[in-house]
Parts: structure tokens; C-alpha cells; sequence
């Protein structure tokens, strides 16, 4: 029985994101029926090689439709219109991105087809959301990174601030989508009302894509930001590029000792990021001998010694041939011709399910779904109104062990979702991620002042217990003994150290979910490697990808531990589902690297199917042209501009007055305009370099062409779209006061209106609640574990 077995979806979307979200829904063995217009899906087409052939599709969409359906409906007509019925009749759940209100133009909106289908799940997946002043506003992948401040700090100053490459805002969306979906399917079996889920990628991204810095430069009362890249991270070598990443003060020291200048440790300004930048060029001096003088293999080798995260850069021309890889069989083949990444989690007690060949369009003509055995009766209405106001997750407990970004995100979400998620850190070690923000100068408990550590723990509560005492272990036990699920993701040896591995837990809890979240895995020659979300974009080639064609790659910086804590929250509801009817637990694997792997795939796909190894262009993108970052009068005044096609080009010759240079027959088509890319962007450049910014934005947007300011990170809290929107909440911290603080990038029509009922926990502020009145211990009892350093709200060795 596979997790979401007997689960229907219609896909009724047009853009990657929503094609990932369908794609996670089938490998967790969800009926999915893609419904296209009668030329097909535009992705059918999309080719980062170059033209297709008539009769083939791309490698992206045998990627993403893999396990999937086709049936064809125009719904410009009535035929088409009850056909996509004829479906939703018999479905569970539906995927779209239309525009806002274009399905209810065609009378096809969410109460149409809530008749339809009593109790259907309708997924909206929009740029901007359904709602709020922007919610028409043309938008691409570019566009939305540059409104959300993940372009503006990114990149030298010395030249124009640079996207991500790779798409992956539209991946991060999809993923989102996928958990969103099914925290509304939970909540509709148990209400037999339907919901309609409004996902905006503008939300996703923004939360997703910029680490949190509007809190950032509010915590550590900050004058502002500017452009900047780590200091070191992705280095040349002898024979090519090598990638570190230095989150803690241990791992500089180390670096510095390994790279033969102890004087960098010594240097307290150099521990952060913040100090290093600004000398970079005198770090560089000292650091760049050592490594030209050493091969990528030398480097990785010594570096995991001294357990700094470290990895040869990655592409689609290098992954397959990763040892790890190879034996922990994470490639799969796909019937296309090419390998891919298997799904990112893997399960004790779950098969993955067969992968079977992308749909051929229109092929399937049947008028419903398979598989009776597994049908679920039709929702009924509920007998009262609590369980359509409960949250999805409400009576769920959640112990996590998580610290850092990746595994906090996820449990994060969850307990927004309505779970109690019990936060276990101790004195000894605390989450590391409360010494990442820096020191405010003159606060006292300068530890509990971290801008991700606040971002990503909002809603939880935290307890301090030892787990290399027998009072500690016997503690933690009695919780996980009451609990639903288990998240950690340390190192594999730590967990197995405490005793608390899977086969323990198992003993105390057999209806336990467990999900272990390590970085590269529980097996292969990687499972004891360091590694952060950075260390996983060099090695899946989103690095890659990010940055000029002339300069270094550039770290996406932290965007995989958003996408790896979205993919756990999915991963743990369909988990949830399949406990529900099969009571019995189970243990999760759902590595990073894996999940780095699937929002990558293409890559690899395309070098293996076409023998073409995508590259990074700066802000330019694999399709429509021009489209670049073009500076604007004034200092740093940056504006992203995406022509997707022919009729948005005409409408920019239009808007700058038709200049003769514009005129020339081979710009008429994308493929000719890629071709003078080059020529293009300089003649932009030109018009827009005494033009002023937003004036220019606005008029480029009243024409239909996507277009935005590029704006700092915290810039974001003043966007009309996102205030209009609530995406931003207000929460009173016990130390650091009223913050604004992101808020899941999903709205449900049956609510939440208000997502946050606590701060971000203090270090062990909930001892006394926790051990006291849930566990029994007495007042004399938790002063003898405070004694004897079992629980505490003050880190040790500081």
C-alpha cells in the first residue's frame, strides 16, 4: 500500500511548480490525471538543449510527468468544460495555475466545482496569490527574486546583483503546493468540507529565498545591506572549483588551521561573515596560494578531516558519476532514456512506487479513475462545525531534535499547521543556529537574538535536557512514548550515541513516525560528512548554475533548507495519512542532498538525453528574451526585466518608443532575439540608464511586460501585495520584543486568519510546563535537574 493510496488528483496546470507539486503527489502513490489543452502542456516543449523535435517532448516533462495521466479538454468550450467535470466528479483534489479569476470566468470556479465534487480540494497556484493589489500583475521566476529580495543582496558590488539560476522559486512553490494540498485534504476528511488553498510563489520565495533579513537588520539594529557573497565559498582550485561553507566559529578556526594561517583564527572580527567581507581581499591573499596549489580532491579530503563542509562543485555532467550516489542507488532510470533522482525520502515500511513513462497527450480517454480497491467513500458533511475550524495538524505531538535551518523549517510549518511541536535542545548543545545572528553589543542573552533561529522557531516550545545523562535520556523517552513524531537531523553517529535510534524508539513508541533528516544519507562513504544547505547547491548544481558566465559560481545561498524543510512537511503528512490507515509507524530517511537532487534534475536529465551541459548566464534564463537586471538612474536603483514572448517584445518596443535598432526582422522571434542578446541588453541599457526606476516599473507593467524593482531584503515588509496580504504577522518575543514574522506562504479558505500564537521559545522556557505539569515532576525535582545540569536556560561555556 503505498502512502497516498486511493488519493485523486486532477492536474489541471500549466507551469513547473505546478508540475512538481503533482509529481511529489504521484510518487507518494497518488492517482494524478493531467488535463491539457488541445496542444498540449507548454512544458512538453521546454528544452534548455535547444529545439525539439516535432514528435518528441523535453526531458523536464518526462521528469515531472513520470506516473502520470493525460486526458485533453479545451475549456474555451462546453465540451471541454464537461470533461475537466467529468473528473472532478470522481477526484479527491485539484492542481491549477490559472490567473486569478480565470477559472470563474469560465464558470468554473471553486463553487462550481465544490458541487461538482462535495468535499473537493482545489490547489490555486498563482505569482502573486489570489487576492491583494498585485494579484494580476505580470511576473516570472526573475520578477518574483527580484521582489523579494533575494537578488538585491546577492553578488559583487562591482557588478549588477544576480539571481538564482535553475527555477527554483517555481520548485520551492511546487513544494509547497504539494504539503498545502494535503494539510487541506486532512482537514476536508475530517470536515467533508472542501477548501480552496491559495498558494503564492511571491510568499514562497519571499519566505524561502532571502533568510529572514528584514528581521535581521531589525535584531541587530542594522543601518542597512548591500550585495555580498560569502567569504570563502566557492574557490578556484588547481584543476577547478571547490565549495566551503563556515556557519560555526569552530569551523573557521579549523579552516584557518588547515590552510596553514593560524592568524585568521586569531582575528575575533573574522569568526562571522559580517567581519569577513569587509576584508575579504586581505582573507583572499592569505587563502588563495594554499588552495591553487592543491587539486579539488586534495581539498575535499583534507577539509572532511577537519570536518568543515566542503564539496567539488557539481553539475549534470558530474553527478552521476558520484560515488555516494552510485552506491546508495539514488539514480533511477527513467523511461525516457535518462537517469534521475529517486524520490528524496525512503521509508521502512513503504515500496517506492514504479516509475512509469510520461503520458503521450490525450492518451488516456477512459471517463474516470482506477484503482476501486483503494477509493475512499465520499466525504459526508460534518455533524458539527469544530472539525472544519480545527487546524490540519491539530492533537498531533511532534518531538524535534531538529537545529539549524533545514529540519527547524519543517517542524516550523507544522506547528502553524495546529501540531505541538516540542523543541529539544540542551545547555550543553543548543541549537546552533542561536550563535549564527552575531551579538548585538550591550544585550544580555545575545543568544536569543538569531534572526533565522527566530524565523524558523516561531510557534514552538523548548525543552533543555542532557541526553548523555540517564536522568535526560529517561526524560526525552517519557515524551517520545506520547508522541507522533520524531524529527532530528543530526550527523547519523549522534543520535545512534544516545541510544534514541530507530529500532529503540520503535520499542517505546511501535506507532511512532520517525524522520531522520541527515545530510547525505544513514549509509554510503558521505553519511559522516558535515553539510549545510550550502554545501548541498554546490554539489546539485544550483551553484552552479548562479552567478555570470565569466565570474565564479555564487552560492543561492540557504535556499535548499527551506526546500528540504517544505519537502519533510510533505514527506510527514502523506506519512500521516498512511499511519491513519495502517497503524503502524515508521522510520523516514529524507536526506538533504536528495532533496537538492530533484529540484536539479534537469540538468542531468538533459546531459544525458541531449549531451548538454547547462551553464549559468547571470539573470538571463533558458527561454524568453531579453531578459535581464538593467540599471536605472541613480545609485543601485536595478530593474528586472523577463519578456516571455513575441507580443510582450512588441509591447517593449511600444514603451520605448519604437527605436529603429528594434525594427530589425530577426528580433521578431525569440530565437533571434536570444541570439542578439548581447546587442539587446546594451540598447536597453542605454534607454534606461537615465530613466527612473519605479516610473519605468510601472509603465513596463501597465504594457503586460514583467518587470520589478530589485530591492533589499528588508525592503519586503513595506510591499503593498504582501501587507495586503497579512503575510506578515506580529509577534511579541519575551527579549527581543514585537517582530514581523513570515508566515506560511499558503492561505485556506476555511482559515486560519491568524497563523501564530507563540514567540519563538527562550532556551528551555518551557522546563516547567513540559517536566512539570505534563510529565509530574516536582518543584524540587526540576531544581535537582537544574542543579545537576540536566536542564537549563543558560548555554554552557560561554
Amino acid at each position: 500500500m503505498s502512502l497516498l493510496a486511493g488519493l485523486r488528483i486532477v492536474d489541471l496546470s500549466g507551469r513547473l511548480a505546478g508540475a512538481y507539486c503533482t509529481k511529489l503527489l504521484a510518487d507518494a502513490g497518488a492517482e494524478v490525471i493531467k488535463v491539457e489543452p488541445p496542444d498540449g502542456d507548454p512544458l512538453r516543449r521546454w528544452a534548455g538543449a535547444g529545439e525539439l523535435p516535432s514528435d518528441q517532448d523535453g526531458a523536464l516533462f518526462q521528469y515531472l510527468c513520470a506516473s502520470k495521466r493525460s486526458a485533453v479538454a479545451d475549456l474555451g468550450g462546453a465540451p471541454g468544460r464537461s470533461r475537466l467535470k467529468e473528473l472532478i466528479a470522481e477526484a479527491d483534489m485539484l492542481v491549477d495555475t490559472y490567473i486569478p479569476d480565470e477559472l470563474d470566468s469560465l464558470g468554473m470556479g471553486f463553487e462550481v466545482l465544490n458541487r461538482v465534487r462535495p468535499g473537493l480540494v482545489q490547489v490555486s497556484i498563482t505569482n502573486f496569490g489570489l487576492s491583494g493589489p498585485w494579484s494580476h500583475r505580470p511576473a516570472t521566476e526573475l520578477t518574483l527574486q527580484a521582489t523579494c529580495g533575494s537578488i538585491g543582496f546577492r553578488g559583487l558590488p562591482e557588478r549588477p546583483p544576480v539571481s538564482v539560476g535553475g527555477e527554483i522559486g517555481e520548485y520551492l512553490g511546487g513544494v509547497a503546493a504539494a504539503w498545502a494540498g494535503l494539510a487541506g485534504w486532512r482537514r476536508s476528511e475530517r470536515s467533508g468540507r472542501g477548501d480552496h488553498v491559495d498558494v503564492s510563489l511571491l510568499e514562497c520565495m519571499t519566505g524561502g529565498m532571502q533568510g529572514f533579513e528584514w528581521m535581521h537588520v531589525a535584531l541587530m539594529a542594522l543601518s542597512g545591506l548591500s550585495r555580498s557573497v560569502e567569504v570563502p565559498s566557492i574557490e578556484r582550485a588547481r584543476d577547478g572549483w571547490v565549495g566551503f561553507t563556515m556557519v560555526t566559529g569552530q569551523q573557521w578556526e579549523d579552516f584557518a588551521t588547515m590552510v596553514g594561517q593560524p592568524i585568521l583564527a586569531k582575528d575575533p572580527e573574522l569568526r562571522l561573515q559580517l567581519g569577513r567581507w569587509p576584508r575579504r581581499r586581505e582573507v583572499y591573499d592569505l587563502i588563495d596560494p594554499w588552495l591553487q596549489d592543491r587539486s579539488v580532491a586534495e581539498i575535499v579530503e583534507l577539509a572532511t578531516l577537519f570536518r568543515i563542509p566542503v564539496a567539488a562543485l557539481g553539475n549534470g555532467s558530474t553527478i552521476a558519476r558520484e560515488d555516494h550516489f552510485i552506491k546508495r542507488g539514488v539514480l533511477i532510470d527513467n523511461p525516457a532514456g535518462f537517469s534521475q533522482p529517486r524520490p528524496p525520502w525512503i521509508m521502512a515500511e513503504v515500496s517506492p512506487r514504479p516509475l512509469t513513462h510520461a503520458p503521450l497527450l490525450g492518451e488516456f480517454t477512459g471517463r474516470g479513475f482506477d484503482d476501486e480497491s483503494e477509493r475512499r467513500s465520499p466525504t459526508t458533511p460534518p455533524t458539527t462545525d469544530h472539525a472544519s475550524d480545527s487546524m490540519p495538524l491539530s492533537g498531533v505531538r511532534i518531538i524535534d531534535f531538529t537545529a539549524f535551518w533545514a529540519g527547524p523549517s519543517s517542524s516550523h510549518v507544522l506547528a502553524a499547521l495546529g501540531a505541538d511541536v516540542v523543541k529539544v535542545e540542551s545547555i550543553q548543545r543548543p541549537d546552533g543556529m542561536r550563535f549564527a545572528g552575531g551579538q548585538r553589543p550591550g544585550i544580555e542573552r545575545w543568544w536569543e537574538w538569531s534572526w533565522i533561529f527566530h524565523g524558523v522557531n516561531v510557534g514552538k516550545r523548548s525543552v533543555t535536557l542532557d541526553l548523555g545523562s540517564h536522568q535526560g535520556l529517561e526524560l526525552v523517552q517519557r515524551l517520545i512514548a506520547g508522541a507522533d513524531v520524531v524529527l532530528e537531523n543530526f550527523s547519523p553517529r549522534v543520535i545512534e550515541t544516545f541510544g534514541l535510534d530507530w529500532p529503540a524508539l520503535k520499542a517505546i513508541n511501535p506507532k511512532l513516525l520517525m524522520m531522520r533528516m541527515p545530510a547525505f544519507g544513514l549509509d554510503g562513504p558521505w553519511r559522516d560528512r558535515v553539510g549545510f544547505a550550502p554545501t548541498m547547491e554546490q554539489i546539485s548544481g544550483m551553484a552552479w548554475m548562479t552567478g555570470f558566465q565569466d565570474g565564479s559560481p555564487i552560492a543561492p545561498r540557504g535556499a535548499c533548507d527551506p526546500i528540504a524543510g517544505h519537502h519533510a512537511v510533505f514527506v510527514l503528512l502523506a506519512a500521516l495519512a498512511w499511519r491513519e490507515r495502517s497503524g503502524c509507524g515508521q522510520l523516514i530517511e529524507l536526506p538533504m542532498i536528495e532533496v537538492a537532487l530533484n529540484v536539479t534534475a534537469v540538468q542531468l536529465a538533459e546531459y544525458q538525453r541531449f549531451d548538454f551541459l547547462a551553464e549559468r548566464q547571470g539573470n538571463r534564463g533558458p527561454q524568453g528574451s531579453p531578459q535581464n537586471v538593467y540599471a536605472c538612474a541613480g545609485k543601485d536603483r536595478w530593474l528586472a526585466l523577463a519578456v516571455s514572448n513575441d507580443a510582450q517584445w512588441r509591447s517593449l518596443c511600444r514603451v520605448m518608443d519604437n527605436p529603429e535598432w528594434s525594427h530589425a526582422s530577426e528580433l521578431d522571434s525569440t530565437k533571434g532575439r536570444r541570439a542578439a542578446a548581447d546587442r539587446i541588453d546594451r540598447e536597453i541599457d542605454r534607454w534606461l540608464a537615465e530613466r527612473d526606476l519605479v516610473d519605468t516599473v510601472n509603465s513596463l507593467l501597465a504594457a503586460g511586460i514583467p518587470a520589478a524593482e530589485v530591492v533589499l531584503p528588508p525592503d519586503v515588509v513595506v510591499n503593498p501585495q504582501l501587507r495586503d496580504r497579512k503575510f506578515f504577522e506580529s509577534v511579541v518575543h519575551p527579549l527581543t520584543g514585537p517582530g514581523l514574522y513570515a508566515r506560511p506562504p499558503v492561505r485556506f479558505a476555511n482559515g486560519p486568519e491568524t497563523w501564530y500564537h507563540r514567540a519563538p521559545p527562550t532556551l528551555g522556557q518551557h522546563n516547567s510546563e513540559i517536566l512539570g505539569t505534563e510529565l509530574g515532576l516536582s518543584e524540587t525535582e526540576l531544581e535537582e535537574l537544574v542543579q545537576a545540569k540536566v536542564i537549563g536556560n543558560v548555554p554552557m561555556g560561554l
